[in-house]
């Protein structure tokens, strides 16, 4: 290492005027070895540089060279990482922490010891020494800068520089008075020695002088000594007056010692009266209650509006005593235990005065409104609990009171309350639905037609009178199957749109009473028992429905509670209890009205929809909301069975051998359900039901149509094909259904498709030697013979074209034409009026082939001047006298 150090010192720093003063070999931690050194240097010219240098061989040569620099005063931290074990690491933190591994242990030690000396000699600032032995950090003797030699000669061992030259730099006054003696001797400067000679003589006589006056001073010291003999003597003497002062004052001591403490005594006796009068204070501000809130606790009029405040007062203040939060040890007085045990028993006596006073207005208001549902029996509506929940609501802050004071008597008047609330609405409620239904089928007699007994107005109908009045309600369509000459003659249904619309209007007014009736009744159950109805996500929708086509499930709104984990679980449990007849009524009610006509499903459909949404904008987890969502899945299924039941209808139709078929009865059906259907779902919430609806029935009708068709056997298919789709499309372009433009454009497809065919069929070929002859023709040309030698064949020479021609003159035409307008006349029907199209198609037809025969002629007889016996005009008189004269 030795070697290495004057290497780098000759090769490196020296050119550099810098001193090597103590070396390390290191290589970087946690890397492949790379050795290098780190060198720390002091620069030999003033103001001195101390630097950390780090040096590595070339790897070119043998030669080491200088890789990078760091000056000291950019050091900020040494890290050794363990002061008390031996650890070769060891980490330098300049800009960035350098982590080196030394490679031995003494030569880190050496090198962290040497940064320490340098640190405190030259840089006087706070490098951070971590894990770093402190037999290492030795505190040097502080010295100048410029006490460091600058010789290149001298070498640095064990770490540690040469000792410097202890000089100093002279004051100012010490160069003068050198000056001065040097001035008082001539020879100072040519004889050094004669000068140095003088300067040892003087200091001589100084000290012999010294020595004197040391001496002389003697006899001052023994005089001091003596005087300080006396003062001691005059100190023991004052320490005994002392001594005997404090004997005298220690009898004062234990007489003030005991005033003290009877002092202290008195403020303690005061501190505690203070304390106790506060406590006193306290309980008697805060558990001392009135003798009027007394009085009407224990005999306060519950009937009157003066006295339900006065009450209410009352228990607010022996809320406020029972609920006072005392102070520790409080509760062991007996004058508060004895305080708090009467406020128990005032609290339970009014509970149960309070208790009993709202069981018996409960009761109350039952006989009050029967005595009022006599007035309500012919009218369709509800009576109004408004004057019953205004008295109520007087009563409101003592539920309050109740409901957090005992909630047992809280819970057993909510109980009360919800029996016999539920008795009184089952009555109006049922009353008032009986009265709907005898709206509905307007008489007493005809309801009991629909199956309608008992002033509980529920359906009791047998097996066979549903039968019966089902086909009631769609006799009509049924029976119009039957009997397809009549068709013209019959409705599509037994009811007019009069009946349909009062079945609305009343099934409207039964849903516009109960939706306020249950609003009215949640609100007050909310602010008489203290329930909050604020909106909350807790998961409380009962209702899981797929109204499009999907599962339907939905939870039974019977009388078993469900689990109460919120108040506004307890409100929606309350109004099941409380209007559990509501649903079944509804249900009862629908069953009657689709059982009137099916087609009523859709006016309870939009109207039910139109209510659920509402109330669901208002709160969708309301018993409201729940109930009217429950029973609109029982109008969307008897929608759906409305639906079904015409489908099946189409399929079951059987038609007449005997008669014409004409418009079919399921075509018919489908224009009345449409043009109901349109006028009803105007503007509606569910318009998508009836637009699958549409869907689902106008695929029946098609696919039905095309079945009767091929099944007639009186009326041809194209007929009965074409005048079908003809109403469908006009149908169809009347009310403008926008779900049903591409089945409409089908239905005009298939109609001009099968009038075109009808029309071909129909009109045949009614020249038909003359149409055999000129097939002839064109076979022949097809064969490859030129239309202009065609006449020079025997078969088809001109001869045979006139025999052919003669044999038609326009009175056979005219006579052939008549009897073709009465086959189409028998078989087309009335209703449709499509007669005049389909002769007007036929004419257009039958001037087409006789253009077609007339260019065969021109072009294969040219210049022969042979024509029909009838001209075009003739055709076009001949139709329109046929045309007249039927």
């Amino acid at each position: 290492m030795t070697a290495i150090k004057h290497a780098l010192q000759r090769d490196i720093f020296t050119p550099n005027d810098e001193r090597l003063l103590s070396i390390v070999n290191v290589c970087k931690a946690g890397k492949k070895k790379k050795n290098c050194f780190l060198c720390a240097t002091v620069t030999t010219e003033r103001p001195v540089q101390v630097k950390v240098v780090k040096v590595k061989k070339s790897d070119k040569g043998d030669f080491y060279k200088r890789q990078i620099a760091w000056a000291l005063r950019d050091l900020a931290v040494v890290d050794a990482k363990d002061a008390i074990k031996e650890n070769p690491e060891f980490d330098l933190h300049f800009e960035k922490i350098y982590k080196w591994v030394a490679s031995s242990t003494a030569e880190k030690n050496a090198f962290i010891s040497c940064i320490w000396k340098l640190n405190q000699r030259y840089l006087r600032k706070k490098i951070d020494f971590v894990n770093v032995s402190s037999q290492l950090l030795e505190e040097l003797p502080k010295v100048t800068e410029e006490s460091v030699p600058s010789g290149e000669n001298q070498s640095v061992t064990g770490g540690d520089e040469e000792a410097v030259d202890e000089y100093q730099e002279l004051n100012a006054r010490e160069e003068q008075d050198i000056e001065i003696m040097m001035e008082g001797c001539e020879y100072a400067i040519s004889n050094a020695e004669a000068f140095a000679e003088k300067l040892s003589r003087e200091l001589q006589v100084l000290d012999g002088a010294n020595i004197q006056s040391i001496m002389a001073s003697e006899k001052q010291v023994n005089i001091l000594m003596k005087l300080l003999d006396e003062a001691l003597k005059e100190v023991d003497q004052i320490e005994l007056k002392l001594s005997s002062y404090e004997e005298m004052l220690q009898s004062v001591k234990e007489q003030m010692d005991q005033i003290s403490e009877s002092n202290h005594l008195i403020h303690l006796s005061n501190t505690n009266n203070v304390k106790l009068l506060s406590e006193i204070e306290f309980l008697v501000n805060h558990m001392d209650l009135a003798k009027g809130h007394i009085k009407a606790l224990q005999e306060g009029d519950l009937a009157s509006s003066r006295g339900i405040e006065a009450c209410t007062n009352a228990a607010d203040a022996l809320l406020q005593c029972m609920n006072v939060a005392l102070r520790p040890g409080h509760d062991m007085l007996l004058a508060v235990k004895q305080q708090q045990q009467r406020f128990s028993d005032l609290r339970e006596h009014f509970a149960r005065r309070l208790a009993s006073h709202l069981n018996n207005v409960f009761v109350q208001q039952g006989h009050d409104q029967s005595s009022t549902l006599a007035q309500h029996s012919v009218e369709l509506t509800l009576p109004n609990h408004h004057p019953f929940h205004r008295d109520l609501l007087r009563y409101a802050k003592l539920m309050e009171w109740l409901k957090s004071t005992d909630y047992g008597k809280y819970e057993g008047l909510t109980k009360n309350y919800m029996d016999y609330l539920s008795r009184l609405y089952e009555r109006e409620i049922k009353d008032f639905f009986e009265v709907a239904k005898i709206k509905m089928t307007g008489t007493t007699k005809e309801s009991k037609k629909f199956g309608l007994h008992g002033s509980s107005g529920k359906l009791t109908g047998s097996t066979s009178s549903l039968n019966k009045l089902s086909v009631q309600s769609s006799g009509n369509r049924r029976s119009q199957s039957s009997s397809l000459l009549d068709m013209g003659n019959m409705s599509a249904s037994d009811l007019d749109v009069a009946d349909r619309t009062k079945f609305d209007k009343i099934f409207e007014q039964v849903l516009s009473e109960l939706e306020p009736l249950c609003l009215a009744e949640q609100d007050f159950i909310s602010k008489f028992f203290k329930l909050q109805q604020h909106q909350s996500i807790s998961g409380t929708m009962t209702e899981a429905e797929d109204l499009d086509g999907g599962t339907l499930s939905r939870q039974h709104n019977s009388g078993t509670p469900l689990p109460v984990s919120s108040e506004r679980d307890m409100i929606r449990q309350m109004m099941i209890k409380i209007f559990r007849c509501i649903e079944p009524e509804l249900n009862n009610l629908i069953a009657l009205g689709d059982k009137i006509d099916s087609f009523n499903s859709l006016y309870m459909l939009v109207k039910m929809s139109h209510h659920v949404w509402t109330a669901q904008n208002v709160d969708p987890a309301s018993f409201l909301s729940t109930t009217l969502g429950n029973v609109l899945v029982t109008v969307k299924r008897n929608f759906d069975k409305c639906i079904s039941n015409q489908i099946r209808q189409m399929e079951e139709v059987k038609i007449s051998k005997k008669s014409k078929v004409g418009i079919l009865p399921f075509v018919a059906e489908f224009e009345e359900f449409a043009g109901l259907a349109e006028s009803i779902f105007k503007n509606a919430e569910r318009r998508g039901d009836l637009d699958k609806a549409y869907t689902k029935l106008i695929r029946g009708v098609f696919v039905n149509v095309e079945k009767v068709a091929n099944e007639s056997q009186k009326t041809p298919r194209d007929v009965v094909m074409m005048e079908n789709f003809h109403h469908i499309f006009a149908t169809l372009s009347r009310l403008k259904i926008s779900c049903l433009e591409a089945e409409k454009k089908e239905a005009k497809q298939k109609y001009t498709d099968h009038l075109q065919s009808y029309v071909i069929y129909s009109l045949g070929q009614p020249l038909e030697k003359l149409n055999h002859f000129f097939e002839g023709v064109e076979a022949r040309v097809a064969q490859g013979i030129r239309e202009e030698e065609v006449s020079y064949q025997l078969a088809f020479n001109k001869q045979e074209l006139r025999k052919v021609i003669k044999e038609y003159p326009g009175k056979e035409v005219k006579k052939g034409l008549d009897n073709l307008y009465k086959k189409v006349d028998k078989h087309l029907c009335e209703e449709e009026n499509l007669l005049q199209v389909v002769w007007h198609s036929m004419q257009d037809e039958f001037i087409r082939q006789y253009k077609h025969f007339e260019g065969l002629i021109a072009r294969c007889y040219p210049g022969s001047g042979i024509t029909m016996e009838f001209t075009i005009q003739d055709i076009l008189d001949y139709c329109s006298s046929i045309a007249q004269s039927h």
